[in-house]
């Protein structure tokens, strides 16, 4: 491969650009994290970090404010996709990119199935109180079957969210992994 003027080939480029595709589609879709695509980046540029990365180095390698990438850093943290590490003789806050991928999807998707699962559950089991108490109070008949096929809806929601929980469980207590091994 040719050389450029700084001594590196072109493969480096190429690497680079490699690289800065992957992160980009990457971070693109990190909204399923929850994640902002300026943090999936960030994540990007740590996951190929070689080294610990200070929030000084990720604040240069992506051009961004360090106050951004605290915060940026504090999310990722919070959803278990980066780690703060520790070097002796290092007096800053060092940060790699999590090893383990399925721990970070477990973190980040069972928070979010089960705050959301939750609520449903809740909304369907007030809804079903109200439905039981208005049935009882209304002497119309067609308002009566009404509800009774709407209690029957509610019924099936509850269902399907006991069974939900139970999938959720399986990813807490990493019991997922002994049906659906770790690649």
């Amino acid at each position: 491969m040719a050389e450029h003027e700084n001594g590196q080939s072109a493969g480096w480029y190429e690497l680079q650009d490699i690289r800065h595709r992957f992160i980009s589609v990457m971070a693109q879709n990190m909204g399923l994290y929850n994640i902002t695509e300026t943090n999936g980046r960030l994540y990007g540029s740590v996951f190929f970090s070689d080294y610990p990365m200070t929030l000084d180095e990720m604040s240069r390698e992506l051009e961004m404010s360090k106050t951004s990438m605290s915060t940026g850093v504090r999310q990722l943290t919070d959803a278990s996709m980066l780690t703060r590490v520790w070097e002796k003789g290092v007096r800053k806050d060092l940060y790699v990119a999590e090893a383990d991928w399925y721990q970070s999807f477990t973190c980040v998707f069972v928070n979010r199935w089960r705050e959301a699962a939750d609520n449903n559950h809740k909304a369907a089991l007030d809804a079903k109180d109200q439905l039981e108490h208005l049935k009882q109070k209304t002497g119309d008949n067609r308002l009566q079957k009404q509800i009774s096929r709407d209690l029957e809806k509610l019924d099936y929601a509850l269902r399907y969210y006991r069974w939900l929980d139970n999938v959720i469980t399986l990813f807490e207590n990493g019991d997922i992994f002994d049906i659906v091994p770790k690649k």
